[in-house]
């Protein structure tokens, strides 16, 4: 896990740039840094960047730039799977000069070219330089685990794991993406993956699963080594997916406990990390280090679950406060760093956690990311499912009961009040986008951006399910997760995102992925005998989560003059509007998560105009 960053064009980069950009990155790396220079040819040229944070193999022997023959690599990540992939390369001669993955990496990619990629179980984003032919090779992991942002001028190519970087390397001040901010403020934070832009004018990101090669010429060829399929098998019984799903997440728990540093675990009382807590302490021994953030509203409080579970495992644990003290300092100074509005205030206390974490001495962090949409986690899978099973009279009536009992007293979403919503009508998803006309007014202008999503399968819920995993939450989570843990150089793991358990997940029956009013059914059932039966028995969906009031007194003098005060934000949206919503008690949802996208859009205004 490190950072990186780098450039390719008509330039020789000047020294300070480079010093900056270096300076920039040692959060992302903070034990060695590394420069590569080549001119291939006049006005070619190429300048890697990398720091390091030692995870696996810590001599300086697998430092970065990592050459193996004509080929350069400076990667941003983990090979997992490194052990089998080497026993592989070794079988056919390949030998090795260290036990680091990167070595493995490189090697496999120079045996098998780029389709060697898809046999690659990890997350990374890397840049690649052959002195042979002078192409540079980009890529990205599946999920999107990692970042690299790009930007281009007629100078060349820049690329790196945060957008300072670039601003570093090319000298340049970008210019604010106004459009960006408004879908942000109106539609929020699942619509910012949808049209592919940033913060930012002429910056983008490459897309994951993909390989972008520029070669010596200028000519760039970007392709996909990986596509999702939702190939559902009707021949699998409950009991094979069942036993399937056990099988695939303890492999996957088990690659991603390699490391030459102790892991620390992200926990609540929810049926995800307590997964792959379990696992880890059950199955494999592992010295479990559990760290919760502690929640006073009682929306959001499980601390009796994750009580019992530290009395049931036996584990460490250690709990974060959720609190107000510094609060409107610390978000300006995440916004700086993140470049970026903070995409929701969940990830203001995730960034808590992370210090707490490092605090601690620890070098990586395992998160549940992505369980909801492998096995359904929120409130409109249920209704999605009642439409799966509309056919079927019998399921479709249990389930609807089902429903009634254990859905409709805690559900909040008003769409979702309806369980028959998407049997009615399947392409209703004003959920998703809830009150977005009512915000939209909330601006000096004019602003508005329809829902869509991509098809990726015909199944209504299926669909929905991968929407959310490749283009509306998890790349949302996945962004803030890197920053965070990044900014006190710790790495995020996150084993759900795995390519075996995803395809077979994506094989299961939807029938079968919500039974007797529980979510999740797949893995609740996978899990009896190893987490305990208390929170697989739990209904409840609190998720990682915290409302603004824990951290935002909107009655203190100094909070509404941050809010209030003269700012370029009120160019874009309306004073009287906020006023108003600072004088009510209680915000419902929408309302809540609308003053946040406001106070996180007026902070980057302020820093970045």
């Amino acid at each position: 896990m490190c950072g990186i960053a780098g450039y390719a064009g008509n330039l020789e980069i000047p020294p300070k740039r480079v010093e900056e950009c270096l300076r920039l990155m040692q959060r992302r790396g903070p034990d060695a840094t590394g420069v590569y220079r080549y001119n291939f040819a006049p006005g070619k040229n190429i300048c890697l960047l990398h720091s390091r944070l030692s995870i696996i193999d810590l001599d300086k022997r697998s430092n970065q730039p990592f050459r193996v023959g004509s080929k350069v690599l400076v990667d941003n990540g983990e090979l997992y799977n490194y052990i089998e992939l080497k026993s592989e390369l070794s079988a056919k001669g390949q030998s090795f000069e260290t036990t680091s993955d990167t070595e493995v990496l490189l090697r496999y990619i120079d045996m098998y070219g780029w389709e060697g990629l898809d046999r690659c179980e990890g997350m990374w984003a890397f840049a690649l330089y052959d002195e042979n032919d002078g192409s540079l090779t980009l890529s990205r992991d599946r999920f999107g685990e990692k970042p690299l942002y790009l930007y281009e001028d007629e100078t060349g190519l820049y690329f790196g794991s945060e957008i300072k970087l670039l601003r570093a390397l090319s000298g340049k001040s970008f210019t604010i993406n106004y459009r960006h901010i408004y879908r942000y403020l109106v539609n929020g934070y699942k619509s910012l993956y949808k049209a592919g832009e940033t913060f930012f004018e002429d910056v983008s990101e490459l897309p994951p699963s993909s390989v972008l090669i520029v070669f010596s010429d200028g000519s760039r060829v970007q392709e996909r080594y990986w596509k999702p399929l939702c190939t559902m098998d009707s021949s699998m019984t409950y009991e094979d997916a069942v036993a399937g799903a056990r099988d695939a997440l303890i492999r996957s728990v088990k690659l991603r406990l390699r490391a030459d540093v102790p892991l620390a675990f992200c926990m609540s009382g929810g049926v995800d990390s307590n997964s792959l807590i379990s696992i880890a302490k059950n199955i494999f021994g592992y010295d479990v280090h559990g760290f919760t953030i502690v929640n006073t509203d009682e929306r959001y409080v499980e601390q009796d679950l994750v009580d019992y579970v530290v009395s049931e495992l036996g584990i460490r644990h250690t709990s974060v406060a959720v609190n107000t003290d510094g609060f409107l300092e610390n978000l300006r100074h995440l916004i700086q760093y993140h470049d970026a509005p903070v995409y929701t205030i969940s990830y203001y206390a995730h960034w808590l956690l992370m210090e707490r974490i490092a605090q601690q001495g620890y070098r990586i962090s395992v998160s549940g990311t992505a369980a909801d949409e492998l096995f359904t986690g929120y409130y409109d899978h249920h209704a999605m499912y009642l439409y799966e099973v509309r056919n079927n009279p019998l399921l479709f009536q249990k389930s609807l009961e089902n429903w009634m009992k254990h859905i409709k007293p805690i559900v909040r979403n008003p769409v979702l009040q309806d369980p028959e919503v998407f049997v009615k009508e399947p392409g209703e998803r004003a959920h998703i986008y809830l009150d977005a006309d009512v915000f939209a007014t909330y601006l000096t202008g004019e602003f508005k951006e329809a829902f869509t999503e991509i098809v990726y399968c015909e199944g209504l819920l299926r669909n929905r399910m991968l929407n959310e995993l490749f283009s509306e939450a998890v790349p949302v989570i996945l962004h803030e997760d890197d920053l965070n843990a990044m900014y006190y150089s710790i790495e995020n793991r996150s084993p759900f995102l795995d390519r075996e358990l995803f395809d077979f997940c994506y094989a299961i029956p939807s029938s079968y992925l919500i039974r007797d009013g529980y979510n999740k059914k797949v893995l609740r059932d996978s899990m009896k005998g190893i987490v305990p039966e208390r929170i697989l028995d739990t209904r409840r969906k609190v998720g990682f989560n915290a409302p603004i009031h824990s951290f935002l007194d909107v009655k203190d003098r100094q909070v509404r003059s941050e809010l209030l005060d003269e700012s370029p934000i009120f160019d874009h949206v309306c004073k009287t509007k906020i006023e108003s919503i600072i004088c009510k008690d209680h915000l419902p949802n929408s309302e809540s998560k609308f003053l946040f996208y406001f106070l996180c859009s007026k902070m980057f205004f302020e820093e970045f105009l």
